[in-house]
């Protein structure tokens, strides 16, 4: 199996800042798994989850980061590379946004600098899994030159797999 580089930690875009997980960012980050209607979880199961992100990071060399914007300095979602449904040599690209964050054009920068990223540790290729009704998603790996490979179904719902071949 072919070794990789490390994942940057730190990526910047015109508006963004995503960097590495701190303790301070768990109410907010709470916060942002609530709006998923599931309840809020406790503050203190997400920092131990924050801990669980970066020992991975460190095991994996790849990195779920926290987004800020850069002028407001406030945490507006994550995004970044994860093994989910596939693997560490084809991880997924990941990215969630509060719903303050969404049409704004956030994700599509986030996850673009998470592709470039992705590219400098060697791989060729990224996936993506969406649930079908996640038409905003969807049109985000659009924009990012991401294919449909197929769709299945799961517990929830059907989901949509997509590609991304690297330079």
């Amino acid at each position: 199996m072919p070794t990789y580089a490390t994942m940057p930690c730190h990526l910047e875009t015109e508006r963004l800042v995503l960097r590495p997980w701190a303790g301070s960012d768990a109410a907010a980050f709470s916060d942002l798994l609530a709006e998923r209607g599931k309840g809020k979880p406790p503050v203190e199961r997400i920092r131990t989850s924050i801990g669980e992100l970066l020992a991975a990071t460190e095991t994996t060399g790849i990195a779920l980061l926290p987004i800020e914007r850069r002028e407001e300095g406030d945490f507006i979602g994550y995004a970044g590379l994860i093994i989910g449904r596939t693997t560490l040599e084809e991880p997924e690209i990941a990215y969630e946004l509060f719903r303050r964050a969404h049409g704004h054009g956030y994700a599509t920068e986030a996850a673009g600098a998470v592709l470039e990223a992705a590219a400098a540790t060697g791989r060729k290729r990224l996936w993506s899994t969406v649930a079908t009704w996640n038409t905003a998603s969807l049109r985000v790996l659009e924009k990012l030159a991401f294919e449909r490979d197929r769709v299945s179904t799961e517990e929830n719902g059907e989901v949509v797999w997509l590609t991304r071949a690297l330079p």
